[in-house]
């Protein structure tokens, strides 16, 4: 089964997206986008499978966002495209592709939507937060 998760090792909400892979029973592919940006074509893929327009998959907090101005409507999705190229922080995660779909996985028990497995028991999240997926 594969599973593929664009992680952020430094996102708390990616962490705990991975800790749920994890519990469902499945070592998931991780590619640390930020080291290893996906190329143009699997970022739209990616959006376009997570049903989101490339406006929704863009991260504000703690991104150059505001200082290119991505704010401005009258923006293409291909400038917004170009800025995640230039930019990879600037996408949003974590995305996980599973065998049952693509998601943005905020908040992060979102994964359970698309996991093979989704009975991961009882799971609290790093800021203690519990889950209950069963």
């Amino acid at each position: 089964m594969s599973i593929t998760i664009y992680h952020n090792p430094a996102c708390g909400t990616s962490r705990n997206t991975l800790a749920m892979i994890r519990s469902s029973g499945v070592e998931p592919q991780i590619i640390e986008y930020l080291k290893t940006p996906p190329d143009r074509a699997t970022v739209m893929r990616l959006i376009a499978d997570a049903g989101l327009t490339v406006r929704q998959a863009l991260r504000q907090k703690d991104t150059p966002y505001a200082e290119l101005g991505l704010a401005d409507a009258a923006l293409s999705d291909e400038q917004l495209l170009d800025a995640i190229a230039a930019h990879p922080i600037l996408l949003n995660r974590p995305f996980v592709v599973t065998p049952k779909g693509t998601r943005l996985c905020r908040p992060s028990e979102t994964v359970l939507e698309i996991l093979p497995n989704p009975h991961i028991g009882h799971f609290v999240k790093e800021d203690g937060e519990v889950v209950q997926a069963d």
